[in-house]
């Protein structure tokens, strides 16, 4: 990357793929676009648990607090529109 470019811009290829998902599922909620939403939940669901175990995989790790409380929005969000 050009060394002209803003902080952000040039640090953004370090952010992981969940992060951006997350970014975009928060505009999404905040839009009441509810079935963008929900792809975007199932998509950085996906970024978060790809290359884990096999086919006996059990998912053990906790998500953060503020994962949880987007899931939480989403689904108050479903609710409200019928989903």
């Amino acid at each position: 990357m050009s060394a002209n470019l803003p902080q952000d811009v040039s640090n953004i290829n370090k952010q992981r793929l969940s992060d951006r998902i997350l970014y975009a599922l928060a505009l999404a909620i905040e839009q009441e676009d509810v079935k963008t939403a929900d792809a975007l939940a199932k998509a950085m669901e996906l970024s978060m648990t790809r290359n884990s175990g096999g086919g006996q995989f059990v998912e053990r790790r906790e998500y953060p607090k503020y994962i949880e409380d987007m899931m939480n929005k989403l689904k108050a969000l479903k609710k409200q529109y019928g989903y």
